[in-house]
């Protein structure tokens, strides 16, 4: 198994440029199976779980190709199997997104209730009743989801807790419902708002995505078409960390400025100048140590749960003391025991981690324990003194493309070893 091994110490100055969000590809991949002709997905992300994904519509029988640039074809016409085994589903969380598509399609599904990262409970409930109210039979035995339904029915769903693949999930079953069903309470994500594009580039009729409220008119069927997925913020995000916590100087090419407006009034809170443009962002923060922030994790717009990881480590080393309030996962503060073995001072209290910044971290062997926890891990090695080992880095695959060769041309010394 893989490690990464980093080099603390080098202030980070370049370009980087900002793949397609894992988050957005993900459900938009599974929506393909909604369409009657081909789907082609542009700028899809070189990931393990993007592999899985199209290993498990393979696996149902859908034809799936892809060319040298990750631009997926796929034909769902072939579909002969509405079936997600349990040894795909475990690896990722996201497998649940084909229950929607499959029902709405098909009118039968069997899904594995899922696995994924080990962040605390995220249970299905919503996705459940939400298509029982949609006329579907669904039960829950020996470990699977079996829905059934000859054609779902129009609905008014009121979700009992903002959540983004329950938005998703019924979103994509409510496009080929009889009827006009509404949505309230829902996820209001930039990737719930990218999976409504895409249907809507197929000829569904969806409207209100982005905001509390969406309303989806059925149609018979969806045609085929091309769509090219969004930037991912959390990378963004991520990378922008990385300029901040190593006192240098990083410019994102093709991001979404606008999707990160939490993650970058937070750091020029921490003390960094950031210009954006279009589709550009940029921070300086040569010659400054970053100030402690406080932070309260909130479905979008506010502060991502994604990104509370990655400011962990900017507080560990941050002047001042910080406090990072978690509210969506209670079992999400894992890498703070690996942070504490680099000379982090934190301490938990509850869903709270109170920081206080030390001049600098000290090298040492730490495991990853999730996909956002492994990335403050590499960000906390840019900035240790010697030599820091990250085991367990296929949860890094997960989530980010070639994130040691994008790291290293912006000047950190990082290199994947072989365990």
């Amino acid at each position: 198994m893989d490690k990464l091994q980093t080099e603390g110490g080098a202030p980070l100055e370049g370009e980087v440029r900002i793949s397609g969000s894992k988050n957005a590809a993900l459900p938009i991949l599974a929506g393909a199976l909604l369409a009657s002709e081909p789907v082609i997905v542009g700028n899809v992300p070189h990931l393990q779980d993007v592999t899985t994904m199209i290993e498990l519509l393979g696996r149902m029988g859908v034809t799936v190709t892809l060319d040298e640039r990750m631009n997926v074809e796929v034909d769902a016409s072939s579909l002969a199997r509405p079936f997600a085994p349990y040894e795909l589903v475990k690896t990722m969380r996201a497998s649940i997104l084909v229950l929607g598509p499959l029902l709405a399609r098909f009118g039968q599904a069997d899904v594995s209730l899922p696995g994924g990262c080990a962040i605390g409970a995220r249970p299905v409930n919503i996705h459940v009743a939400g298509l029982q109210a949609m006329g579907a039979e669904v039960s829950i035995e020996n470990g699977y989801i079996r829905a059934r339904a000859k054609r779902l029915r129009s609905a008014r769903l009121v979700l009992d807790t903002v959540t983004v693949t329950g938005t998703e999930n019924l979103m994509m079953a409510a496009v080929l419902a009889d009827g006009q069903t509404v949505l309230e309470n829902v996820a209001r994500e930039p990737e719930v708002v990218d999976l409504a594009d895409f249907l809507n580039t197929l000829g569904a009729r969806i409207r209100g995505a982005g905001t509390d409220k969406i309303i989806i008119d059925g149609v018979e069927r969806l045609h085929g078409g091309e769509f090219r997925v969004v930037a991912d913020r959390i990378e963004s995000g991520t990378y922008l960390v990385a300029g901040a916590i190593t006192r240098g100087q990083v410019r994102l090419k093709h991001t979404r400025p606008g999707h990160l407006d939490a993650v970058i009034a937070k750091l020029q809170e921490a003390g960094a100048t950031i210009e954006v443009g279009s589709d550009w962002i940029e921070i300086d923060m040569r010659d400054r140590r970053p100030h402690a922030v406080d932070l309260r994790t909130a479905p979008y717009p506010a502060f991502p749960t994604d990104m509370q990881a990655q400011f962990a480590a900017l507080n560990a080393v941050a002047e001042g003391v910080g406090t990072i309030i978690e509210t969506i996962f209670e079992n999400r503060f894992m890498h703070v025991l690996e942070m504490r073995r680099m000379g982090a001072e934190i301490r938990l209290e509850g869903n709270t981690a109170i920081i206080k910044g030390v001049p600098r971290l000290q090298a040492a062997p730490v495991m990853a324990t999730d996909l956002r926890a492994s990335a403050s891990l590499v960000l906390a090695g840019l900035v240790a003194e010697g030599r820091t080992e990250i085991d367990r880095i296929y949860h890094i695959d997960r989530g980010y493309e070639a994130i040691e060769e994008k790291f290293a041309s912006i000047g950190a010394a990082i290199k994947r070893v072989p365990g």
